[in-house]
């Protein structure tokens, strides 16, 4: 058995669906015996995850599973191992890092996160 990363893609559709197409895009951890096995795990988690529901303004929202769209062969994570990386071009590197770093300081003052 060797572990997968695989990236699910969702479309948010929400009432009458006159807004901003929206879609999730989600990195999932799976476990299976090879690639194929992976995949329709993949499928099938997917599909089982869409759903319906009212929102606070009484519309219908819909999760619809698209495609998984990516699927990594990770076989036996190790520690520290990479699992995503995106480079960052923001217009403004000062607003960016500011942010970073704010995020960061709000790791550390969560009380179920330990620093060691």
């Amino acid at each position: 058995m060797e572990w997968y990363i695989a990236k699910f893609i969702f479309q948010i559709l929400s009432g009458e669906g006159q807004h901003r197409l929206q879609f999730d895009e989600q990195l999932r951890l799976l476990k299976a015996g090879n690639w194929h096995e992976a995949l329709l795990k993949a499928q099938a988690l997917g599909l089982r995850e869409e759903c319906q529901f009212q929102n606070d303004r009484q519309q219908q929202v819909q999760w619809k599973f698209i495609t998984v769209s990516e699927l990594t062969c990770m076989g036996q994570p190790e520690d520290g191992q990479e699992l995503h990386y995106q480079i960052a071009e923001p217009e403004d590197a000062g607003l960016y890092l500011r942010k970073v770093r704010q995020q960061a300081l709000t790791l550390g003052s969560n009380p179920r996160v330990h620093i060691s």
